[in-house]
């Protein structure tokens, strides 16, 4: 576990469980904060995680995150088992809950607020607490659940409008309602801005009653693992500067496919791609 030093204030916020994923050869640091914590920061913002794990938590060292890690017993592990079928993903442990008490005074006014639960860990009322901040969700963990076995399925979300309403975009897979366009339109009803990505497909981005598409470039394919995660900081974090949701997503497309040409914390976007990125989204008139 991190040592806590005194608490400087950041601009991106990230709120969830990092976890364990367990691998053949024992197990591997992971979980949305994590990946989206790295991306917003190599993307140049100061990066807080409020999460909770057990002691000794591999948190990697990198100059402009900041852990605050809430003591548990045992941290979030999952277990992704491929088969012909599909994947089957089991729950082994859960870490302690996150509320609004488990911030940090100082980060409470951060800019950038993305909820990113991965189990039903963060309490859903946070996004009211954040009326003057770009709240951002990532919503799959809230539309998890799991059985005595740890089999996790896919949930309902019973406070769904409640959070949408209350956040300014939400991200999500298709794959995270397996495809049930029903749900993307009762989510329309409490939200502005909702993104839906599709894997190789890329992802739509739905605003002010329009739709767009955004083809993702074709590439080999070595791992997915963050993906999505990264792909979101990248949305997040474009809009912010922009307010423009069109050139967030062509952006975060781009990343977010380049991302899965590599492994783990290696597919975190480089400097060289998100300048060619950068430059990629701005009118022809200013990429001369």
């Amino acid at each position: 576990m991190l040592e806590r030093k005194n608490i400087e204030p950041v601009d991106y916020l990230a709120i969830g469980h990092v976890t364990f994923d367990l691998i053949p050869n024992g197990k591997t640091p992971g979980g949305t904060v994590l990946y989206s914590a790295l991306t917003a920061c190599s993307l140049g913002h100061r990066v807080g995680v409020v999460t909770s794990c057990e002691e000794h938590y591999p948190f990697p060292e990198r100059d402009g995150i900041t852990f605050f890690p809430i003591p548990s017993e045992t941290t979030t592990t999952f277990d992704n088992i491929y088969t012909p079928e599909g994947r089957i993903q089991m729950i082994h442990h859960v870490a302690d809950a996150l509320s609004f008490s488990s911030i940090p005074e100082v980060w409470r006014s951060t800019p950038i607020i993305h909820l990113a639960p991965v189990a039903r860990e963060v309490d859903p009322t946070l996004a009211r607490n954040f009326s003057h901040n770009t709240v951002c969700v990532t919503p799959q963990g809230f539309m998890r659940s799991w059985n005595s076995s740890g089999r996790v399925t896919s949930a309902e979300w019973p406070e769904a409008a409640f959070v949408l309403e209350n956040s300014s975009i939400a991200v999500m897979s298709i794959e995270d309602i397996n495809g049930d366009e029903e749900r993307i339109e009762e989510m329309l009803r409490s939200i502005r801005i909702l993104v839906v990505t599709e894997g190789a497909d890329g992802a739509r981005v739905y605003w002010n009653g329009d739709v767009r598409r955004f083809p993702a470039p074709r590439v080999d394919v070595v791992e997915t693992t963050g993906a999505g995660d990264i792909f979101a900081a990248c949305f997040f974090s474009k809009y912010f500067a922009t307010k423009d949701p069109w050139a967030a997503a062509r952006f975060a497309v781009r990343l977010a496919s380049q991302s899965v040409t590599r492994r783990g914390m290696d597919s975190i976007p480089t400097d060289d791609e998100i300048l060619a990125a950068s430059i990629e989204i701005l009118p022809a008139e200013q990429q001369l």
